[in-house]
C-alpha cells in the first residue's frame, strides 16, 4: 500500500488533527507492521474446530458439471442460520446454483437446501417439504427476517436474475410471495440485509447488486490479462457495467417499494458484493457501509427520519480496493462499532477502527485502518478474501475474526479449476492484537487446509456454549465446523423479540456489564459475504461466572435493563416485558482433571 493509500484510508493521521489519533492505539503502541511474520508467543486459545459436516447430516455439493469460465459461476455460495420454526435451535439454509452458467437445468440439477436442526448435533433436509429449493434461480446469498411481524422468520434468497422472498407459513412450509411483495429485483443480487432503517417497526430490505453480465458484445474466446495471466474475458468484472442497488421499504401490507434512488443510496457505479448496517455514532439511526468491486466503497450515515448522508470521503473509508466481505463488531471493547473488510489479491484485509470515542463522541465519523498494527493486514496480502465475521470463539471477552479465502484465478495447469487458499482465524489477545491460529494447525486440521472458500456464518448450532461455523466452498462441499473447547470459559447469549420495534429486534444495541467491563453488540448486523450468522448477541465472559446487568437500547428508543441474569445460558428478552425466558442449551462438559 502506498503512502497516499494510507492517508486516504485514515491509517496515517495528520499531526495537526489531534482528535483523529486513536487513544487506544497510543496506549497499546503496537509495533507490528509485518503481520505475515508475526508469531504467537505463549499459549494458543486451546480451541479446535472439528469438521462434522457428514456426521451432522449435511449432504450438499455446490453446483454440478464443468465450469464454463463464466463470472457468476465463481462467486457463490452463501449460507444463512435462522430458527425458522421457533424451537430455539438454529436451522441452516445453504444456497446453490443449478450447474454451468447458461445451461438448461436438468431435472436432477442441484438446488438450495434447508436443514432443520434436530437438537442433537444432526440436521434433517426438509427442503422439498418446506418449498424453498429456489430451483428457478442461479443462487448467491440468503438472509432470514420477519418482514410481516408475525413472529416467524421469512427467507430472502438472492440470485442472478429473479431473487425470491419466501413467506413462512408457520407449519414448516413457505410460500413464494416475491411478485406480490415487489422484491424480485431481476439483477445480479449478492448479500441481502434485513434492517429497519427508518425505525418504523418493520423490517426493510437492502439488496446489493453486482453487474450486468451481458455477453452479447463479447467475442467468442476473447481473453484479458489479469495478474500476469491470460484469462477469459468473461471472467473480467471490469468488462461489465455496474447496476444499482435496491433499498426496499416495507409498506406494512406485504409489499415493498424501492426507495434507494430517492434516498441517494442506490450506489449505481459500484459493483456491490455486500453491505452491513450499524449505528456507528450511537445516535439511534442506522448507518451502513457498501463493499464494492472495482469501485470505491461507500459509507452512508443515517441522519434521521430514514434519510442518509454520503460520508464516504470524510469518514476516511472511501477505499478503492476490491472488497468482498464486511464484519461489524467492537474489536477493541471501547464501546463503538468497528469494521473488518476482506479484499482481493495483493490488497490486504482492512481493520477499520471507529474513532468516535477517541474524538470525544461528537462531530463527524472517522475510521482508521489499523490492520497491520494489530496483526491482520499484510498476512492476507496473497489471498482473495470473502466471508468474514467477528465472533468470540474462546469466550474470553475479546472478539476474534474469521476471514475465508479462495482465489477466482484459474489454475494454470488446469483452467477448469480455481486456485484454493487457506482461511485465516484471527485470535484476539486484547491489547496485543490478533494472531492467526488457522494456518499453524492450532485450531485443527480442517482450518489448515486450502479450500475454495466463499460465504461463511457462525452459530452455536449444538447449543453447548461456544460458537461453531459453516464455511461454504465454490463447487465443493461445505465445512460445518464444531467448536471444541470454547465453552471452557463462561458466556451469555441474548435473543430479542421486539414489540414496538421490529419483531426480529434487528438493530437493537445490547450492552453487558460483568466484572467491571462493558461489552456491546448490535443485534442482527454481524455482516459477512452472501451469508448471515445466527441472530443473537453473544458475549464471552472468561472466568467470570456472574453478570451484573444486560442493557438493551431498542430501535424504538426504549431502554430496558435486566439485572444479574445467569451466566452460561441462552436468554430470550422481549421488549417492554420484565425478566427473561431461557432457551434450550446443553450443559458445558467439565474440563479434564
Amino acid at each position: 500500500m502506498t503512502r497516499r493509500d494510507l492517508l486516504r484510508s485514515g491509517a496515517v493521521v495528520l499531526a495537526g488533527f489531534a482528535t483523529g489519533c486513536s487513544q487506544s492505539a497510543r496506549k497499546r503502541k503496537p509495533a507490528i507492521f509485518n503481520s505475515a511474520a508475526r508469531k504467537l508467543t505463549g499459549n494458543d486459545p486451546g480451541v479446535v474446530f472439528t469438521d462434522v459436516t457428514r456426521q451432522a447430516g449435511i449432504d450438499f455439493v455446490h453446483s454440478a458439471g464443468a465450469r464454463t469460465h463464466q463470472l457468476p459461476e465463481d462467486y457463490g455460495p452463501g449460507a444463512a442460520w435462522g430458527d425458522y420454526d421457533g424451537d430455539g435451535w438454529p436451522d441452516l439454509y445453504l444456497v446453490n446454483q443449478p450447474g454451468p452458467w447458461g445451461a438448461k437445468p436438468s431435472p436432477d440439477a442441484p438446488y438450495s437446501h434447508l436443514y432443520h436442526n434436530n437438537g442433537d448435533g444432526t440436521f434433517t433436509d426438509v427442503t422439498l417439504a418446506a418449498g424453498v429449493a429456489n430451483r428457478g434461480g442461479f443462487g448467491m446469498g440468503a438472509a432470514w427476517g420477519d418482514f410481516d411481524n408475525d413472529g416467524r422468520l421469512d427467507l430472502y434468497v438472492t440470485n442472478y436474475g429473479r431473487s425470491v422472498l419466501y413467506h413462512n407459513n408457520g407449519n414448516g412450509t413457505f410460500t413464494d410471495v416475491t411478485d406480490r411483495a415487489g422484491v424480485a429485483n431481476h439483477l445480479w443480487a449478492t448479500t441481502p440485509v434485513w434492517i429497519d432503517y427508518d425505525n418504523d417497526g418493520w423490517l426493510d430490505l437492502y439488496v446489493p447488486n453486482y453487474a450486468d453480465y451481458n455477453l452479447r458484445n463479447v467475442p467468442h474466446g476473447a481473453t484479458a490479462q489479469e495478474y500476469g495471466m491470460n484469462v477469459p474475458f468473461t471472467l473480467n468484472p471490469a468488462a461489465f457495467r455496474a447496476v444499482p442497488n435496491r433499498l426496499y421499504h416495507n409498506n406494512r401490507d406485504g409489499t415493498f417499494t424501492d426507495v434507494a434512488p430517492r434516498l441517494g443510496v442506490a450506489n449505481p457505479e459500484g459493483r456491490s458484493l455486500s453491505a452491513a448496517f450499524a449505528d456507528f455514532n450511537l445516535d439511534g439511526w442506522q448507518d451502513f457501509y457498501i463493499a464494492n468491486d472495482i469501485a470505491s466503497n461507500r459509507m452512508f450515515q443515517g441522519i434521521g427520519q430514514g434519510r442518509f448522508k454520503d460520508i464516504s470521503a470524510s469518514s476516511w473509508t472511501e477505499e478503492n480496493r476490491g472488497t468482498m466481505g464486511i464484519a461489524i463488531g467492537d474489536y477493541d471493547n471501547d464501546g463503538d462499532f468497528d469494521m473488518f473488510l476482506t479484499h482481493w489479491l495483493a490488497e490486504g484485509d482492512a481493520l477499520y477502527e471507529n474513532l468516535w470515542f477517541e474524538q470525544g463522541a461528537h462531530g463527524a465519523l472517522h475510521f482508521s485502518d489499523v490492520a497491520d498494527m494489530f496483526g491482520c493486514g499484510e498476512i492476507s496480502i496473497r489471498d482473495a478474501g470473502w466471508g468474514t465475521f467477528f465472533f468470540d470463539f474462546d469466550n474470553d471477552g475479546w472478539l476474534d475474526i474469521l476471514a475465508v479465502n479462495g482465489s477466482t484465478l484459474e489454475n494454470k495447469g488446469d483452467p477448469t479449476q480455481l486456485i484454493p487458499e487457506r482461511p485465516l482465524l484471527f485470535w484476539s489477545k486484547g491489547q496485543d492484537g490478533f494472531f492467526d491460529v488457522a494456518r499453524s494447525g492450532a485450531a485443527g486440521t480442517a482450518l489448515a487446509q486450502a479450500i475454495h472458500g466463499r460465504g461463511a456464518a457462525c452459530a452455536d448450532f449444538d447449543r453447548d456454549g461456544d460458537l461453531d461455523m459453516i464455511i461454504m466452498t465454490n463447487r465443493h462441499r461445505p465445512l460445518l465446523l464444531r467448536n471444541d473447547g470454547g465453552n471452557r470459559n463462561h458466556w451469555l447469549s441474548i435473543h430479542l423479540v421486539g414489540t414496538r420495534s421490529n419483531r426480529s429486534g434487528y438493530g437493537a444495541k445490547v450492552y453487558l456489564t460483568a466484572g467491571g467491563r462493558r461489552q456491546i453488540r448490535q443485534y442482527g448486523v454481524a455482516g459477512s459475504y452472501l451469508s448471515q450468522c445466527a441472530t443473537e448477541a453473544w458475549f464471552g465472559l472468561g472466568q467470570l461466572d456472574r453478570v451484573d446487568r444486560v442493557e438493551i437500547v431498542w430501535p424504538s428508543g426504549a431502554r430496558q435493563t435486566v439485572e444479574t441474569p445467569p451466566a452460561d445460558r441462552t436468554l430470550l428478552i422481549t421488549e417492554d416485558e420484565a425478566g427473561w425466558k431461557e432457551l434450550p442449551s446443553k450443559p458445558a462438559p467439565q474440563p479434564p482433571q
